[in-house]
């Protein structure tokens, strides 16, 4: 058994909240570390917060923007810092599980025990750090704590579980998607599910604040995922989940739903527009909103009918979907809003950006359009960086 299927071994066997203890461990006596320190990113993800040993509270933490390890986690690619004459080497190391970026692994290595063999075999144990991490997390809090710079809101809490996580990322598209404020989340809720060859995306914003638009959403969500399950046609998805909707809250309360079906052989993309959420398609230089039909939001009458639309992406393409809270924002002369001209240049300017960073960015230019305003709803954003799938040679 070679040493890094030594180091993984003692990963998988460690405790969910003793990773990083068994981690130091494995790499100190198979690598001959110095040591490990792992920093995961906060829900806001503006900083990397250092996860201390044993388990507790932030043992300290680096900006997502302006550090080191920011830039590992913001480029997601390994970074060495060799000094001239130094007796070690850091590595730093990004950790994500299939494209949902969660912090950086940082080990320091004595110089005669560095080489690039050891570099690939580090950056297979970040990888495995960062899935055995998501299993750990069913287990323990201690990993979801100390992503908290503040304390959650109960709607927050019951938001954040429902998501199924902030980043994909398989051969034929990339997925990123962020959430503000990330610590008192109302209604807003993004979710897809990955098959063979398909992917179901949907973004929906549930009325209303508080644990009630939350219970709303959780409600929704499940109801689309149940439906989803069945193996049913996507309209037929939203029918069934509106039914789930109205049977409950009686019309009283409803959610706008915009759900969409990839099929990943033909780019062929079938959506159902129940609401407000937007989708923006950046093609080359340009960017354009794609109109929908709309339709009735989902649980505001009984037994309502739903059609799907369809249209086709390209390999190249960008799809970014926005809720109100993004589109509807108003800037300090409350004139315009975010939505009407400056939204699109914001997509613009992400196009040499990976997917995972583009919600980040694109909020960014909302907080400077907003200036002294204060965000009164969910801002929501998803992009969808389409590659496609290759012929067969």
């Amino acid at each position: 058994m070679n040493r890094y299927e030594t180091v993984a071994r003692s990963l998988r066997e460690a405790q969910p909240h003793g990773l990083m203890a068994v981690l130091r461990g494995a790499l100190s006596e198979d690598y001959a570390a110095v040591s490990a320190e792992l920093f995961l990113a906060d829900y806001g993800l503006k900083v990397l917060c250092h996860v201390p040993d044993p388990p507790g509270e932030c043992a300290g933490e680096y900006s997502v923007f302006n550090s080191v390890v920011g830039r590992v986690f913001g480029a997601q690619e390994t970074f060495v810092e060799d000094s001239f004459g130094s007796e070690a080497v850091t590595v730093h190391l990004p950790v994500s599980a299939r494209g949902d970026r969660l912090g950086v692994l940082t080990v320091e290595l004595k110089a005669a025990d560095y080489s690039a063999g050891v570099l690939a075999e580090l950056g297979q144990v970040a990888s495995l750090l960062g899935h055995e991490i998501l299993v750990a997390e069913r287990d323990t809090d201690v990993y979801r704590t100390l992503r908290r710079r503040d304390r959650l809101t109960l709607a927050a809490e019951v938001q954040w579980d429902l998501l199924p996580g902030r980043g994909f990322e398989c051969p034929e598209y990339s997925i990123g998607a962020q959430l503000e404020p990330a610590y008192s989340i109302r209604g807003d809720n993004f979710d897809w599910s990955a098959a063979p060859d398909r992917l179901t995306l949907g973004i929906t914003n549930g009325m209303g604040e508080g644990i009630d638009a939350s219970l709303l959403t959780s409600l929704a969500v499940n109801a689309l995922r149940n439906a989803r399950r069945s193996g049913i046609p996507l309209a037929d998805q939203v029918a069934l989940a509106d039914k789930a909707v109205y049977a409950h809250y009686r019309g009283e309360r409803y959610l706008d739903v915009l759900l969409l079906g990839f099929d990943l052989a033909t780019g062929e993309v079938q959506a159902v527009d129940a609401g407000s959420p937007l989708l923006y398609r950046l093609r080359g230089d340009r960017v354009e909103q794609l109109p929908f039909e709309a339709q009735l939001p989902m649980g505001m009458a009984e037994d309502t009918v739903y059609t799907a639309e369809r249209f086709r992406v390209e390999p190249g393409d960008r799809l970014v979907f926005v809720s109100d809270g993004v589109f509807d924002a108003k800037g300090p002369s409350e004139e315009e809003t975010f939505g009407s001209r400056a939204l699109s240049l914001a997509i613009l300017a992400t196009r040499l950006v990976p997917s995972a960073s583009v919600p980040q960015e694109v909020l960014r230019h909302l907080a400077e359009y907003r200036g002294e305003h204060e965000s009164v709803d969910d801002a929501l954003v998803v992009c969808l960086d389409w590659r496609g799938r290759s012929e067969p040679e």
